[in-house]
């Protein structure tokens, strides 16, 4: 039985990494850290909470007397990090909370896992990092850090600490860079369900200046499966970028999305870019491929529908979020 701490697992990514992981193995005792913030969902992980190797712990992970004690209690051996505030607005707006989390937590977990010798850490990232590229290019895990914003300064920053800790301590840490991710139960704020809920609600769908800025998009179900291989054979202080060779122009899913959903182009409106936009990122995924024999299972297209459709039909999860009532979830489950 692997003792995993998983940080962040409420959010999208990792709680859908939770539900992916816990429906598969029985052999991984996860024991979740998460603090529960505004896209911290504890209902995200209904599916696995009654499961026995299922542990929810409601806490910061830049709380060092928690972490420490959480190593002893669970005999944590293994981490794996997703927990990150994680929206560019958001740190464009304010970015103290940023670097709080994604730089100061990751170094007390990463100083912890060297007080208790864990055999695995590995920190999830973004490529977000590289920056940003022109009409060519592409990212590969030797492209230079370029982080633009301060959410991807403070993530490049995480990643810098986490190879150092491995040259210098000889922690044994994995990287992975994932591109866009997509799907089931992703906060609201995000463009995907943004423009769907805007959609099913009538409302405007607000597009940065003019749509396009292209993305590689991955869904969240081909990520998870990245994460288990990387975790599982990934070797120790390496990068393995993660992405679905789907690049597209943020306009271009804001129509399909439309067009999915019967809803006229007249709802889409331009408004003001966001402030130092990156312009296009594009994932090389050869290594993971080559190396570790992952490669992204979804067609695009498919998954996008799928997306929908989920949405469509968990209503009331959207719902509750936009009312706030989401976050009562925790006290009436553990309080």
């Amino acid at each position: 039985m692997k003792n995993i701490l998983v940080t962040g697992g409420a959010g999208f990514i990792g709680s859908n990494f939770i539900n992916y992981i816990l429906a598969k193995r029985d052999d991984y005792n996860i024991v979740i850290l998460d603090k529960l913030t505004y896209a911290g969902n504890l209902e995200n992980l209904i599916a696995s909470e009654a499961k026995k190797n299922y542990h929810f712990i409601k806490g910061d992970i830049s709380n060092k007397e928690l972490v420490n004690y959480l190593f002893t209690k669970f005999d944590i051996k293994y981490v794996i990090n997703f927990a990150a505030e994680s929206h560019v607005d958001r740190s464009i707006l304010g970015s103290e909370v940023f670097f709080k989390s994604n730089v100061l937590g990751t170094n007390i977990l990463l100083e912890a896992a060297r007080k208790f010798s864990v055999k695995k850490f590995l920190q999830v990232s973004t490529d977000e990092v590289y920056g940003s590229l022109d009409s060519d290019g592409i990212f590969t895990e030797d492209t230079p850090l370029h982080p633009n914003s301060p959410y991807a300064a403070s993530k490049a920053s995480a990643d810098m600490m986490a190879l150092a800790f491995h040259h210098t301590y000889g922690i044994p840490v994995v990287i992975t860079r994932c591109s866009n991710n997509y799907g089931p139960y992703q906060f609201p704020e995000k463009l995907i369900p943004l423009m769907i809920i805007n959609s099913l609600k009538g409302k405007k769908l607000p597009v940065y200046g003019d749509g396009m800025n292209v993305r590689d998009w991955v869904y969240v179900i081909d990520h998870n499966a990245a994460v288990e291989t990387v975790f599982e054979n990934g070797k120790s202080g390496e990068v393995y970028n993660v992405g679905a060779n789907t690049e597209m122009p943020n306009i271009k899913i804001v129509k399909l999305i439309l067009s999915e959903l019967g809803k006229s182009e007249d709802m889409i409106e331009f408004v003001k870019d966001r402030l130092g936009h990156d312009r296009r990122y594009a994932i090389d995924s050869t290594k993971i491929e080559n190396e570790l024999g992952w490669s992204p299972k979804f067609n695009f297209e498919e998954a996008m529908s799928q997306t929908i459709k989920w949405f469509l039909t968990n209503k009331a999860w959207w719902e509750r979020i936009i009312t706030g009532e989401y976050q009562n979830y925790y006290e009436t489950q553990y309080g």
